[in-house]
C-alpha cells in the first residue's frame, strides 16, 4: 500500500503552502512592528498594507464577490500565523470575517454585491456591532432601536467594545425593530456605513492587550438607514448574529493558538541559550516538563480548532458545540502557555524588552470576547443536554 492510503488525518499540501506564505509575510512585514504597535496603541497600518497586498486581510470572501474564497480552515491558518507575530494584526482578517459573515450567511445577492467587493479589495474593513454596555453576554436585552420610518429605519442607541471601530468602513449592527415581540425575536440586522449622518464613535478604550486594534463605542443619533440595508428578514437578526458566532468563535480559537505558538517559540529559543549553574536551563528536567506541557496542550488546542474549522466549512449540525469548545479550550491554553513563557524567561519575561509579556496580555482577551469562556461552557452544556 502506498503512503497515500494512510493519508487520513492531516492538513492538505495547499493549506501548508498557505501557512508558509502567511508566515513569510508575518515574519518579515508584521512582527518587526508588533512591539511598537503595542507600545503606541496605534493601528498596525504596515500589517494591514502587507495583508491586503497578499490577499490575507479578508480571505474568506467568496470568489463570486471578488474575494479569494478561502475555506474556513485556510482562514483560521491565516489568523493563526498572523497572531503568532502580532495579535493586534490578526484581528484584521478575524474581524473582517466576523463583521461580514452575517451578510454572507443571510444577505441578498444584491446586498453582497454592494459591500463585499470593497472588503475583498482592501478598500473597506467590516466590523460587528452586537454588544452593549448592559447587554454583553445577555445579547437579547439590547436597547439599540431601529424604528421604521417609511421605507427607512431610524437607528438610535449605542454598541460597546467594537473591534476596529473607526477604522472599518462598514458595520453590521443589531437593533430592536419590534419591541413588542417575544424576547430576542424582534431584533434585526443592518449594514451601517461610517459616513452615515449621526453615526459617531466613542473614545478609544485603554486596554490591557491587543492595543493596536482600536476598540470604541458606536454611537447612533437618529441615523437614517435605507430599508434595503437590512440583512435578511425583520426579526431574524439575533438568530443570525448567534449563528455567525458559531462560525467565528473558531477563528478566535485560531488566534489563541497563534499567540500561544509565538510564546512557545520564543521561550524555546531563550531556554536553549540561557545558562545557569553551568548549563543551559533547557537541560533542567523541571524546565523540560513545562515545555512538554505547553507543547502538548497547544497541539491539542490546534487539533480542536482545525476540526471545528472543518465543521464550520461543512456547516455540520454539531458546530455550535465544537465552535464553543475550540474557542474555550484554545483560549485557556493560550493564557496558560503565555504565562508559562513569561515564567521561563524569569525577570526578563516581565519586561517589555521581550515579547512574551505582550503575548500574555494579548492572550487574556481570547477568554473574553465573542462570548466569555463561562458562556462557552453554557453553550456546550446546552448542546449536550439537547441530544
Amino acid at each position: 500500500m502506498s503512503n497515500a492510503d494512510f493519508d487520513l488525518f492531516r492538513t492538505s499540501e495547499d493549506h501548508e503552502a498557505l501557512r508558509d506564505a502567511v508566515r513569510n509575510v508575518a515574519d518579515n512585514k508584521i512582527a518587526p512592528y508588533a512591539a511598537e504597535v503595542d507600545a503606541t496603541s496605534e493601528f498596525p497600518q504596515a500589517a494591514y498594507d502587507a495583508l491586503v497586498a497578499s490577499d490575507f486581510h479578508a480571505p474568506h470572501v467568496p470568489e463570486d464577490y471578488d474575494g479569494v474564497g478561502a475555506d474556513a480552515l485556510a482562514t483560521c491558518i491565516v489568523i493563526e500565523e498572523v497572531a503568532r507575530a502580532c495579535a493586534s494584526s490578526s484581528l484584521i482578517p478575524a474581524v473582517n470575517k466576523l463583521g461580514s459573515l452575517p451578510l454572507i450567511l443571510g444577505g441578498s445577492d444584491d446586498l453582497k454585491r454592494r459591500y463585499l467587493p470593497a472588503l475583498a479589495s482592501g478598500a473597506a474593513g467590516f466590523s460587528y456591532g452586537l454588544s452593549e454596555r448592559d447587554a454583553g453576554s445577555d445579547t437579547a436585552s439590547m436597547k439599540a432601536r431601529a424604528k421604521a420610518d417609511g421605507d427607512d429605519f431610524v437607528l438610535s442607541g449605542q454598541k460597546s467594545w467594537i473591534t476596529n471601530a473607526g477604522f472599518s468602513e462598514y458595520y453590521t449592527v443589531l437593533a430592536v425593530t419590534d419591541p413588542e415581540a417575544a424576547r430576542g425575536k424582534g431584533i434585526s440586522a443592518f449594514i451601517v456605513e461610517k459616513s452615515d449622518e449621526g453615526f459617531t464613535f466613542g473614545e478609544k478604550e485603554r486596554k490591557l492587550g491587543i492595543k493596536g486594534s482600536p476598540t470604541r463605542e458606536l454611537l447612533f443619533d437618529n441615523v437614517r438607514i435605507p430599508g434595503d440595508r437590512m440583512i435578511g428578514e425583520p426579526g431574524t437578526g439575533l438568530a443570525l448574529a448567534l449563528r455567525t458566532l458559531d462560525h467565528t468563535r473558531v477563528t478566535i480559537g485560531a488566534q489563541a493558538v497563534g499567540i500561544a505558538q509565538g510564546a512557545l517559540d520564543f521561550a524555546l529559543g531563550y531556554v536553549k541559550e540561557r545558562q545557569q549553574f553551568g548549563k543551559r536551563i533547557a537541560d533542567f528536567q523541571g524546565i523540560q516538563f513545562m515545555l512538554a506541557d505547553m507543547a502538548m496542550t497547544l497541539e491539542a488546542a490546534r487539533q480542536m480548532v482545525y476540526v471545528a474549522a472543518a465543521k464550520s466549512e461543512r456547516g455540520d449540525a454539531d458546530l455550535p458545540f465544537f465552535g464553543a469548545a475550540a474557542k474555550c479550550y484554545a483560549s485557556d491554553v493560550a493564557m496558560q502557555v503565555t504565562t508559562d513563557a513569561v515564567q521561563l524567561l524569569g525577570g526578563a519575561g516581565y519586561t517589555t524588552d521581550f515579547p512574551v509579556e505582550r503575548m500574555m496580555r494579548d492572550a487574556k482577551i481570547t477568554q473574553i470576547y465573542e462570548g466569555t469562556n463561562q458562556v462557552q461552557r453554557v453553550v456546550m452544556a446546552r448542546q449536550l443536554l439537547a441530544r
